[in-house]
């Protein structure tokens, strides 16, 4: 099969195509046809050598057909997702032509989306709609600001939010892009910056219930500054990068509020979150509607990795990035 590799810690530049001996199907894991793969930030910090050893494939996500599963849960020729549970990790992900993964962490799906926009879904829905839905619970009429919501996860925040009657504040750094935050369904757009939470107190003065910060411990502690009483934070994501955060809980967390965090690459398909507790068939079925805009904002050939990996590094993509393999 042909596979991209990567050949040494680095730049998009490290990323190769070779060919690879085809995965052999056994127990416990799905042997898949990879048709589309959605890219994700978790594979630049893979990429980078900045967590550690990994695969030589990466790649967290793809949608595509089943090729082989020995537990007999699946049939060939069936539609699935397949997502974390060690892809790209510990596991060698999607990547490739074909890909084996955990049986916990597949899904078979129904949909007439094509493969790119089906393949713009998995993670990035399935974290949201976890993060908003199991751990922060949030109910219709409250509010949630979504730190970094031009983002593929915070669009799909903003979509998943914004159809459950949750009033959603989505930030940016760049003015321009408010307008996108607002089409995906938000209430309102503010520009990222030092302190918000004070921006933000001056139009909700008792705080709001719930943030969803992306951009991670650089902005952790102010977002807890926004939260009303028995509020909470769930940090899910790094877009600002992994540096250490600092954090002394009887002084940065106000008394009454809550912070979590969910780190969807470690658990989803586990026996805490199983992925039997998304609903994946829903969720596409709204991308399929139209309730959710969902369609990703670039979709790039197998052979441009590179390119979509430095599109993706720059911050510039406006939401998902996925690769065709045709």
């Amino acid at each position: 099969m042909k596979a991209i590799v990567i050949k040494q810690y680095g730049g998009p530049e490290v990323l190769a195509i070779e060919e690879r001996p085809d995965p052999v199907a056994r127990a416990g894991h799905v042997l898949i046809e990879v048709k589309a793969f959605g890219l994700n930030h978790a594979e630049i910090y893979f990429r980078r050598g900045a967590w550690g050893e990994v695969a030589e494939i990466s790649g967290i996500e793809c949608a595509g057909l089943v090729r082989s599963d020995p537990s007999g849960q699946f049939r060939p020729g069936q539609t699935v997702v397949g997502l974390v549970g060690g892809m790209g990790r510990s596991l060698n992900g999607s990547y490739a032509e074909l890909t084996l993964v955990p049986v916990s962490n597949v899904v078979a799906v129904e949909t007439d989306l094509s493969w790119e926009d089906l393949a713009a879904l998995p993670e990035s829905y399935a974290t949201a709609w976890s993060a908003i839905i199991s751990i922060l619970k949030l109910k219709r009429g409250q509010t949630l600001v979504i730190r970094g919501a031009t983002s593929a996860l915070g669009q799909a925040a903003v979509n998943i939010a914004a159809d459950l009657g949750v009033l959603a504040i989505g930030t940016t750094r760049r003015y321009a892009r408010a307008g996108l935050i607002e089409a995906a369904g938000a209430h309102a757009a503010m520009i990222e910056g030092p302190e918000l939470s004070t921006t933000l107190r001056r139009e909700h003065k008792d705080g709001v219930d719930a943030v969803l910060d992306i951009v991670g411990n650089s902005t952790v502690l102010d977002s807890l500054a926004m939260l009303k009483r028995d509020g909470e934070v769930c940090l899910i994501g790094f877009l600002g990068g992994g540096e250490p955060l600092s954090l002394q809980p009887v002084f940065n967390i106000p008394s009454g509020r809550r912070l979590s965090v969910f780190a969807s690459a470690l658990v989803l398909g586990g026996s805490e979150f199983p992925l039997s507790e998304v609903p994946f068939q829903s969720l596409i079925d709204k991308a399929t509607s139209g309730a959710y805009r969902a369609t990703p904002a670039h979709v790039f050939g197998f052979d441009d990795i590179r390119e979509a990996h430095s599109l993706m590094e720059s911050g510039d993509a406006k939401g998902k990035i996925v690769v065709s393999l045709g």
